[in-house]
């Protein structure tokens, strides 16, 4: 039979995060998904933003336009998940998953960051400025939601910008709401994290505490006053609207 006429199968799948060895369950996951929507998906699942996953399945690379079916990915199978390899992006972020802050320091997360990588090397003031700044953001966010909070309590005294977005426009406070990290949702805001403030999908962070069934992050986002949660005028920010389906 060919491909494109086998029958839609949900699949219960698994995901190896090659740098710190964690396993994640996928239970539904339709065989005719694409890669990338998976990767978005897993980026509030994992805490990896988007452009730093590199999928895996049987040691083959999954593009991004294919599919479950396209790559005959079977139910119980596992998909490795890896961080890109350049500057040090895979020890950073299993620093971040662990919270071990000090190493993130020796990584490059704070303007004092006074160490050299081959990357680094050939950056101007400003460029390397910016590297340091994109350093900082993905380790507030993978912290953030590992639930980490001294080490975003460091990471946003340091400069870290509590706005920054990954390509999906999703910021910490999105991954802390969907994994019910209440400590660090409340640092966040308190640094100026937006409650109300859209991903591209137009998910806001109290949107996705509900649809993961986080309720004590909805209430943490919901005390959020209007003016700082970054509600518009009128009344657009409205009732939760609800949405299906439920993480692992």
């Amino acid at each position: 039979m060919p491909r494109s006429t086998l029958p839609l199968q949900t699949l219960k799948i698994h995901l190896r995060l090659a740098e710190t060895n964690e396993i994640f369950s996928l239970p539904q996951c339709q065989n005719d998904l694409t890669l990338k929507q998976l990767k978005s998906d897993l980026e509030l699942l994992t805490g990896i933003p988007f452009h730093f996953q590199r999928l895996h399945y049987l040691d083959e690379n999954l593009p991004d336009d294919s599919t479950f079916m396209d790559n005959d990915i079977v139910p119980g199978g596992t998909i490795t998940m890896r961080i890109w390899k350049q500057d040090g992006w895979g020890h950073l972020v299993a620093a971040a998953v662990k919270g071990d802050t000090l190493k993130l320091v020796q990584l490059g997360v704070t303007e004092e960051y006074a160490g050299t990588s081959p990357y680094a090397k050939i950056l101007g003031p400003e460029q390397k400025k910016e590297w340091v700044a994109h350093r900082a953001f993905v380790a507030l966010f993978v912290a953030s939601h590992r639930g980490h909070v001294n080490t975003v309590k460091f990471l946003l005294s340091h400069g870290a910008d509590v706005r920054s977005k990954t390509p999906l426009g999703r910021t910490a406070l999105h991954v802390a709401a969907v994994m019910g990290r209440c400590e660090c949702i409340e640092l966040l805001v308190s640094f100026g994290a937006r409650a109300l403030d859209p991903d591209c999908e137009g998910q806001t962070a109290v949107r996705l505490a509900q649809r993961w069934g986080q309720k004590e992050s909805k209430r943490a986002l919901m005390r959020v006053p209007r003016q700082l949660a970054g509600a518009r005028p009128q009344h657009q920010d409205g009732a939760v609207q609800q949405a299906h389906g439920q993480p692992a």
